[in-house]
């Protein structure tokens, strides 16, 4: 694999999908960022630990098509280190090069073919703004329970009923609710 792309663009894809990596995984591989390079022009970064998966996808020039899992975290700090100048990523063996004008950085790679597939994106069903979809869930998530022996409580409760979308929080003593405008994709 062999392929070359824009430093700031690798680096925000990066940090993106390496936040949701778990600090401590049940496998070494759930703690890899899975890159895919094909024949269209970008390449897929693909983080996952059984309940959590992140996807990002970024243009770049696919000099040689292939996939890699390394290290999402190391990768992380090395793209953000990097000199504002294109980034080449080749693989050698069960190695990955990383090299930015005079930075060169090599990663040791881990099996592709142990890391769990992804789920499939679900359909989409309707949109909303995000920043109004930020600013209701730090609203609401203050009054979900923090105590884990109540996961319920953990949890917030959403409901999408016609044009609009609740979301509902408590811990047994506080309660938090929003209403927000939902635009359902037409059937």
């Amino acid at each position: 694999m062999k392929f070359r792309v824009d430093r700031d663009v690798l680096a925000e894809a990066v940090t993106w999908t390496a936040r949701t990596l778990p600090a401590r995984p049940p496998a070494p591989v759930l703690a890899g960022v899975l890159i895919q390079s094909g024949d269209d022009g970008s390449v897929g970064l693909s983080s996952f630990d059984y309940e959590v998966s992140a996807r990002s996808h970024v243009p770049a020039e696919i000099i040689e098509p292939g996939s890699i899992l390394v290290s999402g975290k190391l990768l992380a700090d090395i793209s953000r280190a990097l000199p504002n100048k294109p980034v080449e990523i080749t693989t050698e063996g069960s190695k990955a090069t990383v090299v930015c004008g005079a930075s060169r950085f090599t990663l040791l790679t881990m099996p592709v073919e142990e890391y769990p597939n992804l789920p499939d994106m679900p359909e989409i069903v309707g949109s909303i703004d995000g920043e109004e979809l930020t600013h209701a869930v730090a609203q609401v998530t203050v009054a979900a329970s923090k105590d884990d022996t109540l996961p319920l409580l953990t949890a917030v409760r959403i409901e999408v009923e016609d044009d609009k979308l609740t979301m509902l929080a408590t811990d047994r003593y506080r309660l938090a609710l929003r209403e927000l405008p939902w635009k359902p994709v037409s059937a």
